[in-house]
């Protein structure tokens, strides 16, 4: 039987292929510290999610991210929030200071952004570093100066863009595609199948998720598991503009992987799923090495 391919959307007049993203591809793209590395080298991520009514996105997003391999962590969200981070992370640091990647938004209600939040957004975007866009920083993408990832799902990205949430579901592949055109930014669109379009023209599609993933938090260590690559991968993004787009699409083969292995082919937790982490990306590693 031959597999289904995704119809090429329509984008401005110009069709767009997706390209399988398979975990060989995701395989190059783990940065593996070298005897040298410090704490700095390794990569520093910035955090700016959850918020008093939802502190567990912020617990999980930092979960995420340690697991998938960071130098250090600096949580820098609410104070409720910042409290269960260090509860479950005491190696989080909680002051500003550098970093090489942010993760903004998981966990936070766009409505109802606090001043420290507002004010912590505004220093990220401007600061010409990579960016992870989720769900309350959807719309900061108008602020940013440098490289930006968005990570919605079909309601948020029907929200931040004005669209149809039907239509949204019904061309998924299209959705991501006209984003990523119109926003000018790396667009993942998250999904049983997770769309990937690059500004560039580059279109990638990841699949290896289980339906069991379809549960509250998913998309918060999603968004964790991303913000880790993209810091660890700071040189390669500055010297590639669809860099990006394949570490999107790596972390979407972390998580679905993960996912996997936690399930067992049944019902899985988020934190579960973090505590594959270490593992899935080990199991990556050793495929690139053998190469």
């Amino acid at each position: 039987m031959r597999p289904t391919v995704a119809r090429p959307p329509i984008v401005n007049g110009m069709t767009r292929d997706y390209t399988p993203w398979t975990p060989d591809d995701a395989a190059a793209w783990i940065a593996v510290p070298r005897e040298d590395d410090d704490k700095y080298r390794r990569g520093v991520l910035g955090m700016v999610t959850g918020s008093d009514q939802y502190p567990g996105a912020a617990v999980l997003g930092a979960e995420a991210a340690l697991h998938t391999g960071l130098g250090m962590l600096r949580y820098l969200g609410p104070e409720r929030a910042a409290s269960f981070v260090l509860q479950r992370r005491p190696e989080a640091v909680t002051s500003p200071g550098r970093v090489q990647a942010w993760l903004l938004g998981s966990g936070i209600d766009p409505s109802n952004l606090d001043g420290v939040t507002t004010d912590r957004f505004r220093v990220a975007a401007g600061s010409g570093l990579p960016i992870v866009l989720d769900a309350g920083a959807l719309e900061v993408r108008e602020q940013t100066s440098g490289p930006v990832v968005l990570t919605p799902h079909f309601r948020e990205l029907s929200k931040a863009a004005g669209w149809k949430l039907d239509e949204v579901a019904a061309d998924p592949a299209g959705a991501a595609a006209r984003a990523a055109d119109e926003w000018q930014a790396t667009v993942l669109l998250k999904g049983h199948r997770t769309y990937v379009a690059s500004p560039s023209g580059l279109g990638l599609v990841a699949s290896s998720a289980p339906s069991w993933l379809a549960t509250a938090g998913a998309g918060d260590a999603l968004g964790g598991i991303l913000g880790a690559l993209v810091a660890t991968h700071s040189d390669e993004i500055a010297n590639d503009e669809d860099a990006l787009a394949r570490l999107a699409a790596t972390a979407s083969v972390v998580h679905g992987l993960a996912a996997a292995r936690a399930s067992g082919g049944g019902p899985l937790t988020v934190l579960g799923l973090i505590e594959a982490v270490p593992a899935t990306i080990a199991g990556l590693v050793s495929r690139s090495g053998s190469r």
